[in-house]
């Protein structure tokens, strides 16, 4: 590639424009076509994880509903950066009330990450939703639908986005490339399906960064620019720990924090992921993942990252050394 482009520039680049273009929802762009088709929509709520398409669904049904006055008639608003009270009584009532221009019979309000307006914000929303619902429709995208209080899910027309399929990723992901003209491995796109975990925004991320070391993409690139172990290093790590080698599993471990430059909460999630997958017995996995689970906790309350890590392969040790002596563990 010649120029570098700002990762959040490749994503608007390839954010489809058209329903029919969005990745691995086919049952929700389904539902949202025909909206298009009666030229009207109620209120609607995506709901699901980050990267999964619900803040490209919303503006290609805007502009498939609106064509050429699409911006005109459309306003969105990242509840994450404005979120209190204040924000609803005047920035979203003042365009609500504003008659919608070219002819539609309605304007739309998008409001993005709404999981983050305060309880006293979405308590004043479902008023302004029901006062203007005959001049404006809202469409509010979450990534946790429980965060929503029940009269605005009432309200609205709920959608649930799921994690991008892995087939559908792939065959997007080498869309794109052949577009920029970079060359993916096999393992290569592997190692991004890997890393993205149904993230598309995250998986083209992985993709432009990878394309700046070089054009002929493969797994260590991928590895490499996201900071991310390989599974297999990390099976490696708690192996060793299981088979009474502690001082080479905190070794790996060294590795793992210092070469690859990975957080504490990326190691646990690797190891969560790997353990889940593996041929371990059920007794032993559900001991382990319990384990594991109160080491993320401790993590997220603010404990030294090392410590818990380290304390975390001693106890795999510990289970190693008894499932040796076939004692209970």
């Amino acid at each position: 590639m010649g120029e570098t482009i700002e990762p959040v520039i490749w994503v608007e680049k390839y954010r489809p424009s058209k329903l029919e273009e969005v990745v691995g929802q086919e049952e929700v762009t389904r539902r949202l076509i025909s909206y298009v088709k009666s030229k009207n929509i109620p209120h609607l709520l995506f709901a699901g994880p980050p990267g999964t398409g619900k803040t490209a669904s919303a503006l290609a049904l805007t502009k498939e509903l609106f064509r050429e006055n699409w911006q005109n008639n459309f306003i969105e608003l990242n509840a994450s950066d404005e979120r209190g009270i204040d924000v609803v009584r005047h920035k979203i009532k003042d365009f609500a009330r504003t008659s919608p221009l070219g002819g539609t019979l309605f304007k739309i309000i998008f409001l993005d990450e709404a999981d983050a307006l305060t309880p006293d914000a979405q308590a004043a929303l479902r008023r302004t939703m029901e006062r203007y619902s005959k001049t404006c429709r809202f469409i509010l995208s979450c990534n946790y639908l429980s965060k929503i209080i029940e009269p605005i899910q009432s309200r609205c027309a709920v959608f649930k986005f799921r994690p991008i399929p892995v087939d559908a990723m792939k065959k997007r992901l080498l869309e794109i490339a052949s577009k920029e003209g970079l060359t993916i491995t096999e393992d290569g796109l592997n190692a991004i399906i890997y890393i993205s975990e149904g993230d598309f925004r995250k998986a083209i991320n992985a993709l432009q960064g990878a394309s700046t070391l070089t054009s002929t993409i493969n797994e260590e690139t991928v590895y490499q620019i996201t900071a991310t172990a390989r599974p297999e290093e990390i099976w490696t790590l708690i192996e060793k720990a299981m088979k009474g080698s502690f001082i080479e599993a905190r070794a790996l471990l060294d590795d793992l924090l210092i070469k690859y430059g990975m957080a504490g909460e990326d190691v646990i999630n690797q190891m969560f992921r790997e353990l889940i997958k593996s041929g371990l017995d059920e007794s032993v996995k559900v001991r382990l993942i319990d384990r594991l689970g109160e080491i993320d906790f401790r993590l997220t309350e603010g404990a030294n990252e090392r410590i818990q890590l380290e304390s975390y392969l001693a106890y795999l040790s510990l289970v190693g050394n008894r499932l040796q002596n076939n004692q209970k563990i």
